[in-house]
């Protein structure tokens, strides 16, 4: 990875689509957090989520697109009236939005989630043995 911003740019401009999947991360709440053992996954159709900035900070509402190609989602209820009235979602960097529930409708994702949760503990398990292995030899 280049430290150019006109190359990283580029990057993310070009990114074949199973890589913006990635890019469509967001954090999870506390609550969820501490629940599921993860800090962050990407965003579906069908999630909860509390915007966190902009012009609609603090608006819960479910996700009712996502949008691969432009890294955005739009959520329902975050709309703009345009000039003949009628109304259009506002495109949301996924970035700017917490997850605050998860729709868990779709097999795959659970054992995603099992997976990451596993994976953290390994880590935080991993140091403790390697210190206590340390003191006895």
């Amino acid at each position: 990875m280049s430290s150019q911003p006109r190359k990283v740019r580029a990057a993310l401009r070009e990114a074949p689509l199973h890589k913006r999947q990635k890019l469509m991360t967001a954090p999870l709440s506390p609550e969820l957090r501490d629940k599921l053992g993860i800090r962050r996954l990407p965003v579906r159709k069908g999630d909860k989520v509390r915007i966190m900035r902009g012009n609609f900070a603090g608006q819960e509402g479910t996700v009712v697109k996502v949008n691969l190609r432009r890294v955005r989602i739009f959520v329902d209820g975050v709309t703009r009236k345009k000039l003949d009235g009628t109304p259009r979602f506002v495109p949301i960097h996924p970035s700017k939005v917490m997850i605050v529930s998860l729709d868990l409708k779709d097999e795959r994702r659970k054992e995603i989630i099992e997976r990451r949760a596993g994976r953290v503990e390994e880590e935080k398990e991993t140091p403790q043995e390697v210190k206590e292995s340390g003191q006895a030899g």
